[in-house]
């Protein structure tokens, strides 16, 4: 991992209402990522689709990160991931969907785990000027 800004995107802005609402807490991704993500470090949380614009949701640290089998999935693991399911047998076809080639339970999956920053709202003079600090 060298400097720079990293994004943990998702593809379907299905999960905008669910990263927002502070339901999405994690990403399960196919394959060890844990040199790429790394505990504290600060991300964006992005939606959009490769080679095309995305849009920033908020930013986030990462709480965790997990390098495990599928099958070693926890419900909450899941949970945190899409709130809709419960059981490893959903994740693991939600992934052979997303990643568009099977998916067992025996692949290596990074859980990451993420917290959202919250930033106080900008102060402005009401006519779209910031104030700047000299």
């Amino acid at each position: 991992m060298t400097g720079g800004i990293y994004a943990l995107n998702f593809f379907s802005p299905a999960f905008i209402d669910q990263l927002k609402r502070g339901r999405k807490t994690a990403t399960i991704r196919l394959g060890d990522k844990s040199r790429k993500y790394r505990r504290g470090q600060v991300v964006w949380i992005t939606v959009g689709h490769q080679h095309s614009p995305r849009e920033k949701i908020f930013s986030a640290v990462i709480d965790d990160v997990d390098v495990k089998r599928i099958r070693d999935l926890s419900p909450r693991d899941i949970e945190h991931d899409n709130p809709e399911f419960r059981r490893v047998e959903e994740t693991t076809s939600f992934m052979t969907q997303i990643y568009g080639r099977p998916v067992t339970q025996e692949d290596m999956v990074t859980v990451v785990r993420f917290s959202q920053i919250l930033e106080p709202p900008r102060a402005h003079f009401g006519n779209g000027e910031t104030p700047r600090n000299n």
